[in-house]
């Protein structure tokens, strides 16, 4: 039960923790309970009233001031949050039609907006809990350290207003948005693959044993893998007594009734048993950042697509998304990947999990592109000069190669669009990479030849 349950708690954390619902919702509870027992704490200490200065409140024993003030300060807020709500929902809207409906996840996890939120909507409530305090019978009562409290609410709220609208600003700009999502996809990278590439070694496959039938799980949900729980399914995979092998990888799409993994010896797996195994996949509609790091290249190719289409036309933003493509490339390659083969005890294969790789990554981030920018020279100049970034921070022979290859494409797809003083360029531009792998080639077979 504690295995299902930590995947669950990790799941429903990352989606609260996305939304317009958590965060408001803490501060909104946390001022309210803030003004219910500041008003209680004034009552029970009328000293508290005596710190608030007499220009504040010249008569600090009439409660219709207070009823006033903090009825005017709640009216007025709510007002405020009708327009920070259109506000936002114009910004969702113009960013989904202009760059990708796929960002809007990066809008809505936006800390920013979540406090702005948070801190009107909490205005109120501490004006509405502290409200029946101030009250003229049985006894004549004003909170007056309360409402000095509102009223100093209600400035922050000012300020915080041109501090969101500045910022909304601001997240509508293309840099800022892919920038955005460049830093998520990193961060996913850093916790995914956290150890940095030493050595150019790919493992090899591991076949199952002929003699052990493997029996095939169906999944139980259409939907997209959006999280493996690796380390729980090796747990079970050992009580069990079982090897597992998943056939999917996290982003892929697997419709219910499709084999999500097989397992092997066939007859060790029962219904139960492939119920507890399912527990360790998430599985939702819609992709996300959990550990897909090819759906963060994904948003940024979108936005890349519809700034080349004859409708927009902005080569401007797709050479931008290009430099953050490269950036995240970078990351991926200098790192190396989760292990695949999950062992225990060591030399015991497990599980096998399939996770997406450096070729497949540069094909969803590459390919495209090229393909709809092949008669823009701009582009397809930042395009190569992407890959020879790459090339100059990576020392993968594999991984230069397949660099290469993709220099070629660019510059064979280019040739019937440009022109020749084009192509030329490009030509300089692919040889300038030919030279550098081609050193970087020859350093690695000095070092090999020489390591000490």
């Amino acid at each position: 039960m504690t295995n299902r349950l930590l995947p669950l708690l990790r799941t429903t954390t990352y989606a609260l923790r996305g939304g317009f619902l958590v965060r408001p919702l803490l501060i909104s509870l946390a001022l309210g309970l803030l003004g219910a027992w500041l008003s209680s704490l004034e009552e029970s200490t009328p000293l508290l009233s005596a710190w608030v200065p007499t220009v504040l409140f010249p008569s600090h024993a009439d409660p219709q001031v207070a009823q006033i003030v903090l009825a005017t300060i709640a009216a007025s807020i709510m007002t405020v949050v009708s327009i920070v709500f259109a506000m936002l929902l114009m910004t969702l809207t113009l960013a989904s039609m202009q760059f990708s409906p796929r960002i809007l996840l990066s809008f809505v996890k936006d800390r920013v907006t979540q406090w702005t939120l948070g801190i009107f909507l909490g205005t109120f409530v501490y004006c509405v809990a502290a409200l029946p305090a101030a009250r003229t019978v049985p006894q004549p009562f004003a909170p007056i350290a309360t409402v000095a409290g509102a009223m100093l609410l209600a400035l922050m709220c000012v300020a915080w207003l041109i501090v969101f609208i500045h910022h909304i600003s601001q997240s509508i700009s293309v840099n800022h948005i892919v920038d955005r999502i460049a830093r998520e996809t990193e961060d996913v990278i850093d916790e995914i693959m956290p150890d940095a590439r030493q050595h150019n070694y790919r493992a090899e496959a591991v076949p199952f044993d002929g003699n052990r039938q493997e029996l095939l799980v169906a999944n139980a949900v259409s939907g997209y893998i959006r999280y493996v729980d690796a380390g729980q399914l090796l747990d079970l995979a050992k009580t069990f007594k079982l090897r597992l092998r998943l056939l999917r990888r996290v982003g892929h799409f697997v419709p219910a009734g499709v084999a999500l993994f097989g397992g092997a010896p066939g007859e060790r797996l029962d219904a139960e048993r492939a119920h507890a195994l399912r527990g360790a996949f998430d599985i939702g509609p819609a992709r996300t950042l959990q550990q897909d790091v090819e759906f963060g290249v994904i948003q940024i190719v979108d936005i890349a697509l519809k700034a080349l289409s004859p409708a927009v036309n902005d080569p401007s933003t797709a050479i931008t998304c290009i430099d953050q493509l490269g950036r995240i490339l970078i990351r991926f390659a200098s790192r190396s990947t989760p292990p695949s083969l999950l062992c225990d005890p060591p030399h015991v294969v497990r599980v096998i999990v399939p996770w997406i790789g450096v070729d497949e990554l540069l094909d969803t981030a590459i390919e495209q592109i090229r393909h709809y920018a092949a008669a823009d020279i701009a582009v397809s100049l930042r395009l190569l000069r992407a890959l020879d970034d790459i090339a100059s921070t990576c020392s993968d022979r594999r991984i230069l190669d397949s660099l290469l290859v993709r220099a070629q494409r660019i510059l064979a797809g280019s040739a019937q669009h440009l022109s020749q003083e084009q192509i030329e360029r490009l030509r300089q531009r692919v040889g300038t990479l030919e030279s550098r792998i081609s050193s970087g080639a020859a350093q690695l077979t000095r070092d090999e030849a020489d390591p000490g």
